[in-house]
């Protein structure tokens, strides 16, 4: 494990709308506001046809195939997830979110494009003091969280 100590900076509370792309709101947002780490809480309304990683095809493939859904029908949603600037010091939102429609629930990540439906409410956290930088890493194509001094 690795780890780096900070403290709380800033706290902004964000309406998205109709529309919005979640990920795209939030890097930018962040990038405005010269925000190098923070903790993001999200809520509200996704559209249909929102697209979200569900999970590799095989756990053992490399570099990992995504399972890509489209989301059918508006979904609530709830999700939590961490911006991190990567090596060229652009923030990079990574953001885990649970999406119910009806009896069913889904959970994946934001990256491939969720929209607002209506409304979406985000609070997000600065972190400050924090050492952290998202790598790529070759071999997987992921952007990995690399803390510590």
């Amino acid at each position: 494990m690795k780890y780096s100590e900070g403290k709380l900076g800033r706290l902004f509370v964000l309406r998205l709308c109709d529309g919005d792309r979640v990920h795209q709101v939030l890097e930018s947002f962040a990038s405005e506001k010269k925000i190098s780490t923070a903790l993001c809480f999200f809520l509200g309304g996704v559209k249909e046809k929102s697209k979200i990683v569900v999970g590799p095809k095989k756990g053992d493939s490399i570099p990992p195939i995504p399972i890509v859904t489209l989301l059918e029908g508006v979904h609530e949603a709830q999700g939590i997830g961490t911006i991190v600037k990567d090596e060229q010091g652009t923030p990079k939102l990574h953001m885990h979110t649970s999406f119910g429609r009806k009896q069913k629930t889904i959970t994946g990540c934001v990256r491939m494009g969720v929209d607002v439906w209506r409304i979406g409410e985000v609070v997000m956290l600065e972190l400050n003091d924090i050492i952290a930088t998202r790598i790529r890493d070759k071999e997987t194509g992921f952007e990995l969280l690399e803390v510590g001094n």
